[in-house]
C-alpha cells in the first residue's frame, strides 16, 4: 500500500498558500512551476503573458517522491492538514500545480480577522473602496480620510501579518479603525492578510496592490514601513553555535563558555550539547542523515525559543551538513535574534589522534556507520561567523577565542 505523500511548507510558503487558497492571489491558484517562476522574475509576467510581480513556488527536497499527477497533503508545522496540492509539475527543486482546501484556518492571533476576498467584497458591496495596506502603525490618518471623502469610499485595512510582527501590526490597523470611527463617516473594516515582504521594494509594493484588488478596491495607499530600532546586543537574543567534527573540541570550548558566561552574569544561560540533546530530546533517533537533520532542527527550535526571550543559548553538536545549519540559523534570525556560527577547525588527524571515545577506531574498523570524517561527509562551513582551531592551545585560549568577540559586539557585557 502506498505511503500518503505530505509536506510541511516552510512559513513564506504557508503565508503564500493561505493567499492562494482564499483567493488574494487571484488569478493564481497553485504554485508556480519554474518557467511561471522565471518569467515573473524576469518580466513581471506569467509565461502566458498574464502579469504578476512576484514567484510564488513551493520548494520540495530531492528525496521527496512526489511526481506529477500525485495529490500532496500540505500541513502546518503542528501537522494540521491545510491543503492537497495536485503536482503538475516537478522540476529545479520546484513542485508545482493548483491547491484544494481542506479548512479554513481556525488557529492563531485574529484568526477571526483573516477574511477571504470574497466575503469582505460582499460586504462592502455598493461603495467604493479604499484599501490601505500596512506593515506598520498609521500615525497620521489624514491622507486615509481625505481619499476616502473624495471617492466617498468605504475603507478597508489590511494589516500584512507575517512573522513576529504580525499580531503588534493587525493590533495598529485595530486601532487605526477605531480612531477613523471616531473621526470619519466612513469607518473602516479590517480584514488580515498573511503577506510576506519581497525583498525588493518596488515588487513587494505591486504585490500588495494585486492583494487590495482582489479585495475589491477601487484605490490603495500603502502605508509607511515600519521604523525598526533593534535594541542594544545585550538585550537581544542569541545562539551561538559550535559546528565541527567529533574530537574537535567544540563541547569543552561550549562549555567552557558557558561557565565563563554564568560567572559574568547577566545573561541568561541555556546549554545544548549535541550528546546531552540525542539522550534527551532526540531519544530514539539514528545517524540516518534525515535523522541526524532533524535532532539539529530539535536543537535548532530550542535554541530559537530561549532566544526569542532574549536568552542566550550554546549548541554543540556536530552539525555536518550546511543545508541544516542554514536552516537553524533562519529560525533563529526568524525570531529576531541573532545567530553566530562558531566553526571548530580542529584537522581531522588532530581529532583522531584525541579519539578519547574510540569512535574512530570503531569507524575505521567499519564497526559505526556513517561516522562523520570517516564514512560520512562533513561540509566545511563557508559562512562561519568565528572559526578557531583547538590544536596546542588551552581550553581558555579557545574559550577567551569565542568570548571576546561576543564581549566586543555587545552581546555580553
Amino acid at each position: 500500500m502506498t505511503e500518503p505523500l505530505e509536506w510541511t511548507p516552510d512559513a513564506r510558503e504557508l503565508a503564500d498558500l493561505e493567499l492562494l487558497l482564499s483567493g488574494a492571489y487571484h488569478p493564481l491558484t497553485g504554485f508556480m512551476g519554474p518557467a511561471d517562476a522565471h518569467a515573473v522574475a524576469e518580466h513581471g509576467t506569467l509565461a502566458d503573458g498574464t502579469p504578476w510581480p512576484a514567484p510564488v513556488t513551493l520548494a520540495l527536497p530531492g528525496d521527496h517522491p512526489a511526481a506529477p499527477g500525485d495529490r500532496v497533503t500540505l500541513r502546518d508545522p503542528e501537522g494540521a492538514p491545510l491543503a492537497v496540492l495536485t503536482v503538475t509539475e516537478r522540476a529545479q527543486g520546484l513542485a508545482a500545480g493548483p491547491v484544494e482546501a481542506l479548512g479554513a484556518p481556525e488557529h492563531g492571533p485574529f484568526a477571526r480577522l483573516r477574511r477571504a476576498p470574497a466575503d469582505v467584497r460582499k460586504e462592502l458591496a455598493g461603495r467604493p473602496v479604499l484599501a490601505v495596506t500596512m506593515r506598520g502603525p498609521l500615525d497620521d490618518l489624514a491622507e486615509i480620510e481625505a481619499t476616502a471623502a473624495e471617492l466617498d469610499a468605504a475603507v478597508l485595512l489590511l494589516p500584512l501579518a507575517f512573522g513576529e510582527s504580525g499580531p503588534a501590526v493587525v493590533r495598529a490597523a485595530l486601532r487605526a479603525r477605531d480612531r477613523l470611527a471616531e473621526t470619519s463617516a466612513a469607518g473602516a473594516a479590517v480584514a488580515v492578510v498573511p503577506l510576506a515582504p519581497r525583498e525588493d521594494h518596488a515588487v513587494d509594493l505591486e504585490l500588495r496592490e494585486r492583494v487590495a484588488e482582489a479585495y475589491g478596491a477601487a484605490e490603495h495607499l500603502a502605508g509607511p514601513e515600519p521604523v525598526v530600532i533593534p535594541g542594544p546586543p545585550h538585550r537581544r537574543g542569541l545562539v551561538v553555535f559550535f559546528t565541527g567534527l567529533s574530537g574537535s573540541g567544540k563541547s569543552t570550548v561550549a562549555r567552557g563558555l558557558r561557565d565563563a558566561l554564568l560567572e559574568r552574569g547577566g545573561r541568561t544561560v541555556t546549554y545544548l550539547d549535541g550528546d546531552v540533546v540525542r539522550h534527551l530530546l532526540s531519544a530514539g533517533l539514528g545517524f540516518s542523515r534525515a535523522d541526524r537533520d532533524l535532532n539539529i532542527r530539535r536543537i535548532g527550535f530550542v535554541a530559537a525559543e530561549a532566544a526569542r526571550h532574549g536568552g542566550l543559548a550554546i549548541c554543540a553538536p556536530i552539525a555536518p551538513f550546511a543545508a541544516t545549519r542554514a536552516e537553524v540559523r533562519a529560525m533563529v534570525e526568524a525570531v529576531g535574534a541573532d545567530f553566530l556560527l562558531v566553526h571548530v577547525a580542529t584537522p581531522l588527524a588532530e581529532c583522531e589522534r584525541r579519539d578519547r571515545k574510540g569512535l574512530y577506531a570503531k569507524a575505521r574498523a567499519g564497526l559505526i556507520p556513517e561516522f562523520t570524517g570517516v564514512s560520512s561527509p562533513y561540509e566545511e562551513p563557508d559562512d562561519a561567523d568565528l572559526v578557531i582551531d583547538t590544536t596546542g592551545i588551552s581550553v581558555e585560549s579557545a574559550v577567551a577565542a569565542v568570548l571576546d568577540p561576543l564581549v566586543a559586539g555587545g552581546w555580553v557585557r
